[in-house]
């Protein structure tokens, strides 16, 4: 038996923008997905959680399992379970890829490979997506800490790889990078979950029809990217007063885009006054909110008090990792 879990995801800069060549930046969370797998003794066909396992019902699973298969063939027992909120813009889907990529490694009796996991997890969550995906969910669950994403590579930051992939016709390119930041003792992120579930791409397609309707607004998009090159730096400086004060720009320009909600807007006011900055994080409409803050519990609290659901979580949690091994 092999168990494996990967952390989830929350983004602090350069939502939207991204897909219009920014940079975005992405940290893990202490919520996980964990995967435990053991070969199936009972049934000729392999099972999810007790069931007979469909490849069109889990089309990532499937694609992993494909390009992953186990060694002798012999059909497999996957459980799972896990902490991150589905539809919630945590990166559960992700999480799960990431996970089940390194559990088949472990029973290929093959050694982590990060950069491996990293690239079929993406893929897998293009083939359930209909053909897009970033890989900016999948790389900070398996690599954990700060991801960087942009179209061009950072010479400030420690580059990771180079990721390519055919989108309708296209061949899209994205430079995964990390960095080391300084965050002092006593910092926290809160996340609060509004229980709205947000749509990412009717929010995406939003924010494209205003822009092609208003092509001077794209200046809104480069403010974004400013803004997180600011709040990167603040990070690598431990200067989280302006991290914080970056996080609550970067939320004035996204609300001024239209990707707010009511419901979020709801937890940013609770949370404001305990945290040194605030944010909408994922692709907005609902979904969940995020607060860098030194009252993490006072934050919770506050949130919780206006009906969302909040959990407290640090910087630099694991990527992926191997739980146990039979």
């Amino acid at each position: 038996m092999v168990k494996t879990s990967a952390p989830g995801k929350c983004i602090l800069f350069g939502e939207h923008a991204v897909v219009y060549g920014q940079p975005a930046l992405a940290c893990s969370i202490n919520q996980r997905m964990t995967v435990e797998i053991e070969k199936e003794e009972t049934f000729d066909s392999w099972r999810l959680d007790g069931r007979t396992f469909k490849p069109k019902k889990h089309p990532h699973i499937e694609y992993i399992r494909k390009h992953l298969p186990p060694l002798d063939d012999q059909p497999l027992h996957i459980r799972i379970r896990g902490t991150i909120p589905k539809a919630s813009g945590l990166g559960s889907s992700a999480a799960l890829s990431v996970a089940l990529c390194g559990a088949l490694q472990q029973i290929r009796e093959e050694s982590i490979d990060l950069l491996q996991v990293s690239s079929i997890s993406h893929h897998a969550e293009a083939e359930a997506q209909g053909g897009r995906a970033s890989p900016m969910d999948t790389a900070t669950s398996s690599f954990g800490g700060f991801v960087v994403l942009s179209d061009t590579i950072e010479e400030n930051l420690d580059f990771i790889e180079t990721r390519t992939m055919e989108v309708n016709g296209q061949t899209r390119q994205w430079h995964l990078h990390t960095f080391d930041a300084n965050i002092p003792e006593g910092v926290s992120l809160v996340v609060g979950n509004t229980g709205v579930h947000g749509s990412t791409s009717a929010m995406v397609n939003q924010v494209a029809n205003l822009i092609r309707e208003n092509p001077e607004r794209k200046i809104e998009l480069e403010t974004i990217g400013a803004i997180a090159r600011r709040g990167i730096q603040s990070l690598q400086e431990g200067d989280m007063e302006a991290v914080g004060q970056a996080m609550s720009e970067n939320h004035m320009v996204l609300r001024s885009l239209g990707v707010s909600s009511p419901e979020i807007e709801r937890l940013i006011r609770a949370a404001a006054p305990s945290s040194l900055g605030v944010k909408l994080t994922g692709a907005g409409g609902g979904g969940c909110m995020i607060a860098l803050t030194r009252n993490p519990e006072q934050t919770v609290g506050a949130i919780e008090m206006e009906g969302g659901r909040a959990f407290i979580t640090h910087f630099n949690e694991e990527g992926l990792r191997i739980e146990h091994i039979i």
